[in-house]
């Protein structure tokens, strides 16, 4: 009985966790997206600015190759997420483990509605104007076409490098300089943590694939 409430347990904290992780992450996009104009930057302190961009890539402006592949891959990779992740939840995996795989799968899910439906709801955005919500299916792009919305930028450190320093000398330099959204952080954060703290569960994994392999 406790491990038929373990696994209830688990599947509520998944779908709670994706639910939340999407809905910040969409109500900051959105509100983004219709209030501010293509690449106004709003300073919020001297290391934090909400600074508005789209991308077709992947995370923190990350591209690989056509858009149409990146968002096909986007879906094949969530769905493995998926079954991945209720597998880890029928077979009573830790708490924590799911936790992890939940925020990546959030994370993952958020930015595939940008791509998804972003185009065919929005008007595309612009430097001079907001963008702004059309009938369904007459937007900016066709499905699977839309753009992701990222709009924090933390330059920790500003600087320029010393004029003595060949090639880079006297460039101006910003330490961490992409611009990224809440999914992003979302699938950062539980790829650290799986790293740092779930090493079993990853080795298993690589262990089975090894072995299947083998066979």
């Amino acid at each position: 009985m406790s491990l038929l409430k373990k696994v209830f347990t688990n599947g509520r904290l998944v779908v709670i966790v994706v639910a939340v992780i999407l809905l910040v992450d969409q109500v900051i996009k959105i509100w983004v997206k219709t209030n501010m104009c293509l690449h106004e930057s709003i300073r919020i302190t001297s290391w934090f600015y909400i600074n508005y961009i789209e991308n077709m890539g992947m995370a923190f402006g990350m591209h690989l190759g056509s858009k149409v592949v990146l968002s096909v891959f986007r879906l094949v990779a969530i769905a493995v997420l998926v079954y991945y992740t209720w597998k880890q939840v029928k077979d009573h995996a830790r708490t924590s483990y799911v936790l992890c795989l939940s925020m990546i799968l959030g994370g993952a899910i958020g930015n595939l509605v940008d791509c998804m439906f972003y185009g065919l709801c929005f008007a595309g955005s612009s430097e001079y104007y907001t963008s702004y919500f059309v009938p369904f299916g007459t937007g900016y792009a066709p499905f699977l076409m839309g753009k992701v919305v990222d709009m924090f930028y933390f330059p920790l450190i500003e600087t320029e490098w010393p004029d003595w320093m060949p090639i880079i000398g006297g460039n101006h330099f910003v330490f961490f300089s992409p611009v990224f959204n809440f999914a992003d952080t979302c699938i950062s954060v539980g790829v650290v943590l799986l790293l740092l703290f779930f090493r079993k569960e990853i080795s298993e994994i690589t262990f089975k694939q090894e072995a299947k392999e083998e066979t």
